[in-house]
């Protein structure tokens, strides 16, 4: 069996638009993947790893352990030995107490990469291929998290583009989510229910044509 962690926020972790509710793994794109990957003969289990406000690099002022990079070399150790680490953040980089730009959304990123591939795996463990995902475009926050990134839809452009930069430089996958669908239109930023259905179809169709599946 081969495992793919998911490294991820809240669009990952399924919070449903404008509610602080969970859809169930089956509705979530993390389970689609699974499912359709175990439809079409892979041998496969998705380990999640998603926190609500996660960030490439930077931390919260208001919650703790928001910093992605902090715990990631563990977190790759406790789910060795692992065939792909699907990483998908960038989002709450973006929120209002950030300035950041999209190529420095992509640095935090990079350091991400640099960091699974130094983690101390056990002797003899592979290091993970990684798939980095570029989240859906948002669209103007509404709702419960329109002041949380009131902005975030205009400081965010261009970083599709420079995740695929950084993804080529460092040697990983690349998807781009806004490819097939966009942030809901119900809070701007999060996934619907038939949004995290078309994802989770599509990252499954590029996690097979990377390979790794039939390795």
């Amino acid at each position: 069996m081969k495992q793919i962690l998911i490294y991820s926020d809240s669009l990952s972790w399924g919070i449903i638009p404008n509610t602080r509710q969970r859809f169930g793994f089956e509705k979530r794109w993390t389970g689609v993947l699974e499912n359709t990957l175990l439809e079409k003969g892979h041998n496969v289990r998705v380990v999640e790893n998603c926190l609500n406000g996660r960030r490439t690099t930077w931390g919260d002022p208001f919650k703790d352990g928001r910093d992605g990079s902090q715990g990631l070399a563990q977190v790759i150790e406790m789910h060795s030995p692992l065939a792909l680490v699907v990483l998908m953040l960038g989002t709450n980089d973006f929120q209002c107490m950030h300035e950041n730009t999209a190529w420095l959304s992509a640095q935090g990123m990079a350091k991400l990469i640099e960091i699974i591939r130094r983690a101390p795996t056990e002797a003899g463990m592979p290091i993970p291929e990684i798939l980095v995902v570029a989240p859906p475009k948002m669209i103007e926050p509404k709702g419960l998290v329109a002041n949380k990134f009131h902005g975030a839809e205009n400081r965010c452009i261009g970083l599709a583009t420079e995740f695929e930069k950084m993804a080529q430089e460092h040697g990983t996958y690349y998807f781009n989510s806004a490819s097939v669908t966009d942030a809901s239109v119900i809070d701007g930023i999060h996934l619907d229910e038939a949004q995290h259905f078309i994802l989770g179809e599509a990252i499954a169709a590029a996690v097979i044509e990377t390979g790794i599946m039939g390795r």
